[in-house]
C-alpha cells in the first residue's frame, strides 16, 4: 500500500507527500470524512510512508486502535476505552523499534467514551518525541474541540462510486422538482427518505459532487467535472456565495446523519437551502 494508489483523494495525498517531502509532518492528525471515503487506508498509507517497511502492511511501530466491545460483555457496544489510551500512551513511551517515527492510528476516534478524550488530549498536549497521531472520524463533533484544535484537520471528500450517476440524477430531479413546485414537492421528496437513511446518505454525497462540480465549472474547469456542458448550464444559476454554502450544508447534513439525526429532517432542511436558497 502507498499513498499514490489513493486516487479518489488527491487533495490530501498531496497535502501529506509535500508534508513528508519537507519533513514537515505534524505530531497530530484528524482525518474527518464520510464512511467508505478512504481515511483508514490513507492513515495507513501514511504511516507506511513514514515507517518505510510497512509495504506488507504489518510494522512494530505502525499501531492501530479500534473501539472493542468491554471485557465483560463481547456483545456489548464498541467503543475505544481509557484502558486504550493507557497502552497507547505506553506505548508512545517507548522508542521506536525499527523506524524514524511511531505512528498511532484511532481509528473511529468519534467513538472514544468515558476518560479516554481527556486522557489523549494529555498526550496530545505533550506527544512523546517521534510520534505521530492520527484520529479517523466521521463526527467531528462527537470530539472536543480541545483535542481537534490540536490536531492538523485534513478532511476528505464523498466518495464516488459505480452509482453516482443515478444519484446524481435522483439529486438533480428532486432539485427540479422542489424548484418548481415549492414547499409541498419539499416535503414530499424529502418524506421519501424517511427509513432510509444509507439512501439519503449517497444523495447528499450526490449534492456535494454537484456543488463541486459547480464551482469547478465557475472556475473554468468543466472538462474535469461528468459532465461538462450540463455543469456549465446549471452553473449559471449559482453564485460563488449560494456554492460555498451549498457545500458546508451538504457537510452539515452528512455530520448530522451520522450521529442520527432522522433522514427526512436532513433532506428537508437541504432542500430548502439548495433549491429555495433559505438560509
Amino acid at each position: 500500500m502507498a499513498l499514490e494508489t489513493i486516487e479518489d483523494q488527491p487533495r490530501v495525498v498531496e497535502l501529506l507527500r509535500r508534508a513528508l517531502a519537507a519533513d514537515r509532518v505534524a505530531h497530530a492528525y484528524a482525518f474527518i470524512g464520510p464512511a467508505g471515503s478512504g481515511r483508514t487506508t490513507t492513515a495507513l498509507a501514511f504511516a507506511q510512508a513514514l515507517c518505510g517497511m510497512a509495504r506488507s502492511g504489518s510494522h512494530p511501530d505502525i499501531h492501530l486502535i479500534a473501539p472493542t466491545p468491554p471485557e465483560s460483555n463481547p456483545k456489548g457496544p464498541k467503543a475505544i476505552r481509557i484502558g486504550a489510551i493507557r497502552e497507547l500512551e505506553r506505548q508512545a513511551s517507548l522508542r521506536p523499534a525499527l523506524a524514524q517515527h511511531k505512528v498511532f492510528i484511532l481509528d473511529d476516534a468519534d467513538r472514544m467514551t468515558g476518560e479516554a478524550p481527556q486522557a489523549f488530549l494529555k498526550t496530545l498536549e505533550e506527544p512523546p518525541a517521534r510520534t505521530v497521531l492520527i484520529l479517523v472520524l466521521e463526527r467531528p463533533r462527537a470530539v472536543p474541540a480541545t483535542v481537534l484544535s490540536r490536531c492538523q484537520i485534513v478532511r476528505f471528500a464523498p466518495r464516488r462510486d459505480q452509482r453516482a450517476t443515478t444519484e446524481r440524477d435522483e439529486a438533480l430531479d428532486i432539485l427540479a422538482d422542489v424548484r418548481a413546485k415549492g414547499v409541498e414537492a419539499l416535503f414530499r421528496r424529502a418524506g421519501t427518505f424517511d427509513r432510509d437513511r444509507e439512501r439519503a446518505e449517497r444523495v447528499v454525497d450526490a449534492y456535494w459532487w454537484l456543488c463541486r462540480d459547480l464551482v469547478l465549472a465557475k472556475c473554468g474547469a468543466a472538462h474535469l467535472t461528468g459532465d461538462a456542458d450540463a455543469s456549465v448550464r446549471e452553473a449559471e444559476g449559482w453564485s460563488w456565495d449560494d456554492l460555498w454554502r451549498g457545500l458546508q450544508t451538504c457537510r452539515e447534513a452528512r455530520e448530522a446523519l451520522a450521529v442520527n439525526v432522522t433522514p427526512r429532517l436532513t433532506l428537508e432542511v437541504l432542500l430548502s437551502r439548495l433549491a429555495l436558497r433559505v438560509n
